[in-house]
Parts: C-alpha cells; structure tokens; sequence
C-alpha cells in the first residue's frame, strides 16, 4: 500500500518505521525536502521523502500527523483527495483549530476525501510495540466512511493491535480525542508512564 505521512514527529514517524518494515511504500510528505531533518527514516529503502503535493498524488492513503493548529495551512494541500483515504491521528486538547473544534471537522469541511479518526488514543512506544504480556493492546476509530474504516482497521492490526474497535461516527471524535486526553492523565498527569495502554475486556 502507498502511504503518505505528514507530519514525522513520535506518532507519524513510528508509523512509518512501524509500517515501511512490514513493507508499505511510505511517502514523507514535508515542507522542505533539503532541510528535513528526520534522516533516520529514509534509511529505509521503502521511505521516501517528497514535497506535501507529491507525497499526497503519490498516495492511496493520507496521515495527518500534524499539531493540530497546522491543519489550517495543511488543507491547502489536500483539495485533491477525492476517493482517497485520510487518516486522522491528531488531538486537539491543547489548542482547537479554529473555527473548528478538531482536526478532523476541518478536513471534513475541505475535502472529499474518505476520512476516519485513528492511532490518536496512546502513544508512540505502543505503536512501536503493541504487545503487552503476549497480547496486543486496543485500537479505536471514528468516522462516517467504511471504506476509511476498513483500511484503517487492516492497517491496526498489521500492528499487531488486538482490535481496532469502533466508536462510531462523526459525532464520536470528540469522545475518541477524550480517550486520548484519558491516556495523557494517566501517563504522565497521573505519573503511571507511557508503557500503559487500554483493552476492551468482555465477560
């Protein structure tokens, strides 16, 4: 699967790492590709470095990595995603993008794209390793788009998360960027550090 990635700092780039070594071709979609600074990913031969547009026309799937305020300038760059995926794995719990409440409502708002909410609910150690004692940990999503969710769902378990779990539709983001808020607290507010994570157990 062709992949791109904006934004390369501990989320976007242990995706890259993460699905370039079970053999995605990995598109970095920067601003400035002289002046990148992220070397250690495109050591991989599967990870390419490339400007935003190319790295977007290149691309079945999108992931927005960025913070959150970045989105206003970002979007101009993805006008022409219509019948691509876009995934959204950002949190806007420090700062909203105004006039939106998240990351994801501005890219509702200003493309076509298929779009969904996931890998925002833990942190970048998990994504590097999802196995707790033998057994893989949770993911979450959100969105209106199957087809996103179905991608984003085979991309999770790749992973080797256990489940990649719906919380349902667009109205829902908000409650997963809580989720994410949730993490945080324990984490680090709470002091339990970030080898943590949730699982949904049934009876």
């Amino acid at each position: 699967m062709d992949i791109a990635i904006i934004g390369t700092g501990n989320i976007g780039g242990a995706l890259a790492r993460r699905w370039a070594q079970l053999g995605h071709n990995i598109n970095l979609g920067v601003r400035n590709t002289s002046s990148f600074k992220g070397q250690d990913l495109v050591k991989f031969s599967n990870i390419n470095l490339k400007s935003i547009q190319q790295a977007v026309l290149d691309s079945e799937v999108i992931v927005v990595a960025v913070p959150a305020m970045a989105i206003l300038d970002l979007v101009q760059h993805l006008q022409n995603c219509k019948g691509k995926i876009i995934i959204d794995t950002t949190n806007a719990v420090r700062y909203k993008p105004e006039p939106y409440k998240t990351v994801f409502h501005c890219l509702q708002d200003n493309t076509e794209a298929e779009l969904v909410k996931c890998f925002n609910t833990t942190g970048f150690e998990n994504i590097i390793n999802s196995n707790y004692n033998g057994n893989g940990i949770d993911m979450f999503m959100a969105g209106n788009s199957s087809i996103a969710k179905d991608v984003a769902r085979k991309l999770a378990l790749q992973l080797g998360f256990s489940n990649c779990f719906d919380f349902g539709t667009d109205d829902k983001v908000e409650l997963l960027e809580m989720l994410a808020m949730s993490w945080i607290n324990l984490a680090i507010m709470q002091g339990h550090g970030r080898n943590i994570a949730f699982k949904l157990v049934k009876r």
